[in-house]
């Protein structure tokens, strides 16, 4: 498929801006030549889409459950159905390889069926014991927020647009998506399936724009927040959320670090090393940029390692071409250059990798391999974001934890090992908010019907799991007094009624009532 200028404006008739709007160029990153000019919203573009959103999400928290979720069970049909198309523009504006970007296409299908299957469990009324057994009736409702903004980041351009807008949809919410400037037209596109299999065009608005100009205008206007981005951006986030009152769900940045046992396989370590260094060509926020291996198995190891990384192969064009796709553009080039010129200069060893190839594309950079990283050097705590992985030496797997652990970050890590069981135990000591066993990030990422979150720096709230739909929701206890009362009752004096309540609560503690 070829972005022509047909495609290009029918997608960019999904975004709420007005005619005339200012303009910024987009170029691709496969070769450096523009795509199109974006359309930038401003803060009319932002109220306008707002004022939009409110009168539709009555209308669409008023529909049936059951219709809201036929409609998401359409558009992951859809989704599947038109993949090649999805794809293409997801190259075209990222860069990456195809493998990465189907990742993303079949996270976006398994959270539109997870979701639409999982919402009514989530939604139903449930009924709690009461305070007084029988003689109070309690039962808990969910109502949605109302408008929630969906800003997201152009390294995962579908997933993070869609899959995070999914069960905030669903739950009766109207959403504003502020996607990334490079990115607008996959979001436009996979918006578009959700208004062809049923959701009102008005529940859903997109507002194109640089982050700091933009974000802060729908943070100011909606009734909560989904964000994925870098540390520093999130706590700008959750400020500005925090003066108004409004919660939010952040997902940061990560210092990830993986784990190689004593008894690992070697061979299978450096298989599941390059998958979870390089996926996305580093650009990942739950990517190893830290591994951890035994003595005794370190050389092996890196020898291994390093075989894998060279018979990757750079994907520069669209379709099925190449594993490892380019960098999104010149600044992050730039970071992760600065990043491995500080680690050689400060005596690191430079494994394999670690030089931009600018004769492949624009912004390519070589899958890169350093030891002998040392704590002075920037690339040992600061998240590089790009191909580039560090590999360090322990005796002991308390010494691995120990450096696994020391980090502000705490997104997500991975362990190899052939003792599973151990491998549970040292997980559960980890400081991160999910734990691959044996594989990469697809395990604990996939399992849409467990949380997916950060700990410390990483972030806040969860997506996925039953919070990843709960959070768009606010709780309303309703509690119905049947009979009795919480005064004294049968012409009890205060303190006879308190000496009986007492008796009856440790009664209920003997039974076993919580």
């Amino acid at each position: 498929m070829t972005l022509n200028r047909d495609v290009i404006d029918e997608l960019l008739t999904r975004l709420a801006v007005r005619p005339g709007a200012r303009t910024r160029e987009v170029i691709s990153p496969l070769t450096g030549e523009r795509l199109f000019d974006l359309p930038l919203a401003d803060e009319q573009d932002v109220d306008a889409a707002v004022a939009t959103l409110r009168t539709a999400q009555r209308a669409w928290a008023a529909r049936p459950l059951k219709e809201r979720c036929a409609v998401m069970l359409r558009f992951h049909d859809l989704v599947l159905a038109r993949r090649d198309v999805g794809l293409d523009i997801v190259q075209w504006e990222t860069g990456k390889s195809r493998r990465d970007a189907m990742e993303e296409l079949i996270d976006v299908a398994l959270n539109a069926r997870h979701y639409a299957r999982d919402a009514r469990r989530l939604l139903k009324p449930r009924r709690h014991r009461g305070a007084l057994p029988v003689a109070v009736g309690v039962v808990q409702v969910q109502h949605p927020k109302g408008i929630i903004g969906v800003l997201a980041p152009w390294n995962y351009p579908l997933t993070l647009a869609a899959s995070d807008a999914l069960p905030a949809l669903l739950a009766g919410n109207a959403v504003v998506l502020k996607p990334d400037v490079q990115t607008t037209l996959t979001a436009a596109w996979v918006i578009g399936l959700m208004f062809e299999a049923g959701l009102p065009v008005d529940v859903l608005q997109i507002v194109p724009g640089e982050g700091p100009d933009v974000g802060p205008l729908v943070i100011d206007r909606v009734d909560y927040v989904m964000f994925t981005g870098s540390t520093r951006v999130g706590r700008e986030v959750a400020s500005r959320c925090g003066q108004r009152l409004i919660g939010c769900s952040l997902e940061l940045g990560g210092k990830n670090a993986m784990i190689v046992r004593a008894d690992a396989d070697v061979a299978r370590a450096a298989e599941i090393a390059t998958r979870a260094s390089f996926a996305n060509s580093g650009q990942l926020c739950i990517s190893m940029e830290r591994i951890y291996v035994h003595e005794s198995v370190f050389d092996s190891f890196v020898t291994a390692f390093a075989d894998e990384v060279r018979r990757l192969a750079f994907s520069n064009g669209i379709g099925w071409t190449g594993t490892v796709g380019s960098l999104i553009a010149q600044r992050q080039v730039d970071r992760v250059q600065s990043h491995v010129d500080d680690a050689v200069a400060h005596g690191a060893t430079l494994v394999v990798g670690g030089r931009a190839r600018p004769d492949v594309g624009p912004y390519f950079f070589e899958p890169t391999v350093l030891t002998g990283v040392t704590d002075d050097m920037i690339l040992c705590a600061e998240e590089t974001f790009g191909p580039v992985v560090a590999v360090y030496s322990v005796a002991s797997d308390d010494e691995a934890l120990a450096k696994a652990n020391d980090s502000a970050y705490g997104l997500n890590a991975v362990i190899v090992t052939r003792d599973t069981t151990a491998g549970r135990t040292i997980a559960t000591r980890i400081q991160a908010g999910t734990v691959n066993i044996n594989e990469a990030f697809g395990p604990s990422w996939g399992s849409t019907r467990s949380p997916m979150g950060g700990m410390g720096d990483s972030g806040l709230g969860r997506r996925h799991g039953d919070e990843g739909l709960l959070k768009y929701t606010e709780s309303q206890t309703i509690a119905t007094q049947r009979f009795l009362g919480f005064d004294a009752q049968f012409g009890m004096t205060d303190e006879k009624w308190l000496n009986t309540l007492a008796g009856a609560l440790s009664v209920m503690k003997r039974v076993g009532i919580k």
